[in-house]
């Protein structure tokens, strides 16, 4: 392939545009790639515990993840059911170490709130802001949910991307 693309080059072809080239260069599987990894374990048990409450989510959890799914919320990247340490957070945006709770009913007893601030002591000791709504909250005032969360990703992701642009804009 390569000498076919340089006896083009020799034509007169145009060349290939940037990030488009004529390969060579070192295969993906000869660089490192230093990338993050939690520094948690996750068990298998804990993993497949939040397959089965991603598959069996609330109403609240439903209306909140249509608004946050495929970056509609500033253009960052959530994720739902995700396990960290022991705990398996509602929503998760890793740009902003931000975690999002939704508390139903249950949640509302003195012991039920003592488990959750201990919840939100691991999962900040992670390096994540936790944000806690009730399922009353989202049925019933998503705009004011969303803006409080939106503010909170701003306050705490370094940089917000823009969102790519698919075609030219025609003037």
């Amino acid at each position: 392939m390569i000498r076919t693309d340089l006896s083009q080059q020799r034509l007169g072809l145009p060349l290939p545009l940037a990030g488009e080239g004529w390969g060579g260069g070192v295969s993906a599987t000869g660089m490192s790639m230093d990338k993050q990894k939690p520094t948690w374990k996750v068990s298998s048990k804990l993993r497949s515990n939040a397959r089965a409450i991603r598959k069996n989510s609330t109403d609240a959890e439903r209306i909140l993840w249509s608004e946050l799914r495929d970056h509609r919320l500033l253009g960052v990247g959530f994720r739902r059911q995700v396990p960290i340490e022991n705990y398996v957070a509602d929503f998760v945006c890793h740009a902003a170490h931000l975690v999002i709770e939704l508390d139903g009913g249950q949640h509302f007893s003195d012991e039920a709130e003592q488990r959750d601030a201990a919840r939100s002591t691991v999962i900040e000791a992670k390096g994540f802001h936790v944000l806690r709504f009730s399922n009353h909250d989202v049925m019933t005032n998503r705009a004011g949910v969303l803006e409080t969360i939106a503010a909170a990703v701003v306050a705490r992701a370094p940089t917000l991307t823009l969102p790519r642009k698919r075609g030219r804009e025609q003037d």
